[in-house]
């Protein structure tokens, strides 16, 4: 589900209920990291455990310190964003 390309992690698929504690757990070695670069180019599907997902990870990463970017995020991911009112809380490059 994550992978590593460079600077930055990839997540592809789908990021809904289903699988969404998987790719929590899986998030965490995110933050072994100095700098966290998400790409989200690949994700195709999503429901409101998204939303949930990038928001928990910008806690994690205000807890530690840590920046946090989130790139090409998919226009269904957007819409939802749009839709629960946190655009300004999820830094989208």
């Amino acid at each position: 589900m994550i992978s590593k390309n460079g600077e930055r992690f990839v997540l592809k698929g789908s990021i809904t209920m289903d699988n969404a504690r998987a790719i929590m757990e899986e998030g965490e070695s995110l933050f072994n990291h100095e700098d966290v670069k998400v790409d989200l180019a690949g994700v195709e599907e999503v429901d409101s455990s998204a939303v949930s997902i990038l928001l928990q990870w910008m806690r994690e990463a205000q807890l530690r310190n840590q920046p946090i970017l989130f790139f090409n995020l998919p226009e269904n991911l957007k819409s939802l964003i749009a839709l629960y009112g946190v655009e300004e809380m999820i830094p989208n490059q």
